[in-house]
């Protein structure tokens, strides 16, 4: 089987396993079905903006040109920092964009991709925002009317509870003996009052299996900016990894590299 392609992000199911597909033009890549095979990965030397499809020497922000780097709203600051949102200003970047991104429903939760984090994510985007952070198990603590609410939460509850994921002890699954129904339990007195409305103590977690024959003792990652071929035995998929018998590699980084993919 080969492929050619500009490279886009894993996507997924949930089903236990989680059923990874790696997407191009002609079809999609099932990466369960592939486990044992050996999978190689031709860098062609071409990048393309996922956005306005311009060939560029170097990507911003896992695939951006320079210019939608800079100006695209998906790209703006507040996206990794929402509780600076600001939408309510009238400066959004791209109002309609903030309309669909920002202004809806959203979710604070606590997962476990290696340790307990807190995280946001737009309600509608569940449970897709814990299979790409590899959370084995999710619980969502609250339900709030936009992005900048959530990311006020956040931040707070960020005082007593890391928002971060070490990805090498996620990817070696190295997992804290944590229950999210005893972590919820104790922040709820530390959520400020302004925001106590919005919080949930019925929900149960979800849980997530991933796709993997076994983890390599040493998690190497593999840079198709170092290497223009990669090749090794598939292992298996975690997050936006694909784990190989010599390393691995995260795919949504190289979003907009041109690849040819043979099994």
């Amino acid at each position: 089987m080969q492929l050619t392609g500009y490279v886009q992000p894993l996507t997924h199911q949930h089903t236990d396993p989680v059923t990874y597909f790696w997407p191009f033009p002609d079809r999609e890549l099932p990466i369960n079905e592939l486990l044992g095979e050996e999978l190689e990965i031709n860098f062609l030397g071409e990048i393309a903006c996922i956005y306005c499809g311009r060939k560029i020497k170097k990507t911003f922000n896992n695939g951006s040109c320079y210019p939608c780097f800079r100006d695209r709203a998906e790209n703006d600051l507040c996206i990794v920092k929402p509780h600076q949102c600001h939408f309510h200003l009238g400066t959004c970047r791209d109002a309609a964009f903030g309309e669909r991104h920002c202004m809806q429903p959203h979710i604070v939760y606590l997962a476990i991709s290696d340790d307990v984090k807190v995280g946001i994510t737009r309600k509608t985007n569940m449970p897709k925002r814990w299979i790409d952070q590899g959370a084995v198990t999710a619980l969502p603590i609250a339900e709030v009317p936009d992005r900048k609410t959530a990311g006020e939460i956040e931040v707070h509850l960020a005082q007593f509870i890391k928002d971060k994921t070490n990805w090498r002890r996620m990817l070696k699954n190295e997992i804290a003996d944590r229950d999210l129904l005893e972590v919820r339990a104790d922040i709820e007195e530390k959520i400020p009052e302004k925001y106590r409305g919005y919080y949930q103590g019925d929900r149960e977690p979800l849980t997530f299996h991933y796709p993997c024959l076994e983890v390599p003792e040493k998690i190497k990652p593999l840079n198709l900016d170092k290497l223009d071929r990669i090749r090794g035995k598939l292992l298996g998929a975690k997050a936006q990894y694909l784990i190989l018998d010599n390393g691995v590699i995260n795919i949504r980084k190289f979003s907009g590299y041109k690849v040819e993919v043979a099994v």
